[in-house]
């Protein structure tokens, strides 16, 4: 079954490196795609290209683009779908029930009731997909 949030941020990481960590609210994942992305331009893609760019504009990138050599292409291609599938993993496990945390002497985290994932005892719904919670939840009690 295909994740649909991964889905999502697969597609948008594929329009520009980032984008789909944005989605997934990883911000700094996001940002770190970005700049790969524009340091690796700034270092493959050919000084030509960009004055060509500043010259004629978006139109003169593209005529430029027609002389990229293969490495040019593949280095800029591979950011793009690194950052694809790096978007992916991450919205499959943030969809993923958590796991219990560790160091809490055996005793279970409450978990939301939907997605399974750690709850904060102060919240009235899940911050991971939003659902809303009945009654505050108390690590203490038991099942009923």
């Amino acid at each position: 079954m295909v994740n649909r949030r991964g889905l999502i941020a697969g597609v948008l990481g594929f329009f520009y490196p980032g984008l789909g960590h944005a989605y997934l609210r990883a911000w700094l994942r996001a940002v770190a795609w970005f700049g790969l992305a524009v340091v690796t331009a700034a270092v493959v893609v050919p000084e030509s290209a960009i004055q060509a760019f500043e010259a004629r504009g978006l139109q003169g990138l593209l005529e430029a683009s027609e002389s990229f050599g293969s490495r040019v292409t593949l280095s800029l291609l591979a950011v793009r779908v690194f950052s694809v599938v790096d978007a992916y993993v991450l919205a499959v496990k943030q969809s993923s029930p958590a796991t219990p945390a560790a160091g809490n002497d055996g005793e279970d985290a409450p978990t939301c009731p939907a997605c399974g994932k750690e709850l904060d005892e102060e919240l009235d719904f899940c911050p991971w997909c939003t659902q809303r919670l009945d009654a505050p939840v108390d690590p203490d009690a038991g099942p009923e």
